[in-house]
């Protein structure tokens, strides 16, 4: 099978094609595993934070992805699925089973949690394996294409907006707005009608596009808010957004981090939070980690009953670089799709 492989850690900012097209073995699956003939994996920031290091494969060479739709073509005696038909795959490819988050279904929380794409290979590839409990049917209604970004972005951003505490009614605020940000804007707005959404953004395009997609309001990273607000998600990758975020909360509101790394502390952000100003009056930082089974299975079910369309942009596998460089360069307009058949 044909794969883009990653064969070591590198800056982006010099190596411009990190990843290469190679000819790898076809997975061998067992008992509780399928294989799947991948049609498209959606390009995710987390991928560039393991090619830079900062969340770094477990082994080398290493498939990338991990938001993956694709056919069963081999289903194991123990896996639950028959061949022909259509799952995805997330970031989350297994979990102990055994500890008390598992039991609980905290899987995302589980001491053994293992990462598609990352501790073993993923879908920027032809052929890929995964566990048949941590795969999951896409509604027939969603293309192939739009349910990709689904996997991790919209998923995550439903965790994200289910660790808010939001009632309807509540102000939300987002800051940062690609692939999870826009999802999570759409989801509000079906979810809590009534609620008025801030998006807080550093580039006019995507302030503009948040806008389009029915923000009240939407300003820089740095800006007050019109109001103060309940509750605001983060998904950008640095620190000084952090600050802004709690100069705009409510009192008793809630800060949820989604982000599975920060860049490098910047100091000169820590040094300037006021307890007084910033954080007192009992506001709330809550960080996200992964994603449970749950997480996956009630978001596409929600995507499917409200008709949720990510926005996209479709590349060939070959020109997997290209997608990655353009989310790094912050070229951004809802997800990037792989397209492998």
């Amino acid at each position: 099978m044909k794969a883009m492989v990653l064969n070591s850690i590198c800056d982006l900012s010099k190596e411009r094609n990190p990843l290469v097209m190679e000819e790898l073995p076809e997975p061998a699956i067992g008992d509780d595993e399928i294989l799947i003939e991948v049609y498209r994996c959606a390009v995710c920031h987390t991928e560039i934070d393991e090619i830079e290091g900062r969340t770094p494969p477990s082994s080398f060479p290493m498939v990338l992805g991990h938001q993956v739709v694709g056919k069963v073509v081999e289903g194991g005696k123990a896996s639950g699925y028959r061949t022909g038909e259509r799952v995805g795959v997330g970031w989350i490819y297994s979990s102990c089973g055994k500890c008390n988050y598992c039991k609980n279904g905290l899987e995302n929380l589980c001491p053994e949690f293992v990462a598609t794409g990352r501790d073993v290979f993923g879908g920027y590839a032809q052929l890929m394996k995964a566990k048949g409990e941590f795969s999951f049917r896409i509604p027939d209604r969603l293309s192939s294409s739009e349910a990709a970004p689904l996997l991790c972005a919209g998923a995550i951003g439903y965790r994200s907006l289910r660790l808010s505490s939001l009632k309807d009614g509540d102000p939300l605020g987002l800051t940062g707005f690609g692939a999870s940000g826009h999802l999570v804007l759409k989801m509000a707005k079906f979810l809590y009608p009534n609620s008025q959404v801030y998006v807080f953004a550093r580039s006019e395009r995507e302030r503009e596009f948040a806008l389009s997609l029915g923000a009240i309001w939407a300003g820089d990273n740095s800006d007050p808010s019109p109001e103060k607000l309940s509750a605001i998600i983060d998904t950008t990758p640095v620190w000084r957004p952090i600050l802004g975020a709690l100069r705009n909360l409510a009192p008793g509101g809630r800060l949820v981090i989604n982000a599975i790394r920060k860049e490098d502390v910047d100091k000169d952000v820590l040094a300037t939070i006021n307890y007084e100003k910033d954080l007192w009056m009992e506001k709330e930082i809550k960080s996200v980690a992964n994603v449970s089974k749950r997480d996956i299975e009630e978001f596409l079910q929600l995507a499917g009953k409200m008709n949720l369309r990510p926005e996209y942009k479709e590349y060939d596998l070959k020109d997997a670089n290209i997608a990655l460089l353009e989310l790094k360069e912050a070229k951004i307009k809802g997800a990037k799709v792989l397209v492998i058949k």
